[in-house]
């Protein structure tokens, strides 16, 4: 014989909020910061290259392409990962 519990058709959840997104718009919000970090840090490695290949530019060994870009990248990756696993208050 059959438990009635089983055949319910009915859902049971102890969360109201089961059906709803994973995400809420502050999760998108830290999601969106975490990018333009990520953006910018890699806009500022771009370039430090020479018009003329013969000639060698010491600007490619600039302090903001090898110090502060790689450390904006890294950052907007840890907004990335704080965006993902932040949990809505409700």
């Amino acid at each position: 014989m059959m438990n009635s519990k089983f055949n319910s058709k009915e859902k049971t959840t102890e969360n109201p909020n089961e059906d709803a997104f994973a995400f809420t718009r502050e999760n998108y919000k830290w999601v969106l910061i975490g990018l333009a970090f990520i953006l910018v840090g890699f806009v500022m490695m771009i370039g430090g290259g020479s018009d003329n290949p013969d000639v060698f530019g010491s600007g490619i060994f600039s302090f903001t392409r090898w110090t502060v870009a790689p450390m904006l990248v890294l950052t907007g990756y840890a907004i990335e990962v704080y965006a993902i696993m932040k949990k809505s208050k409700n």
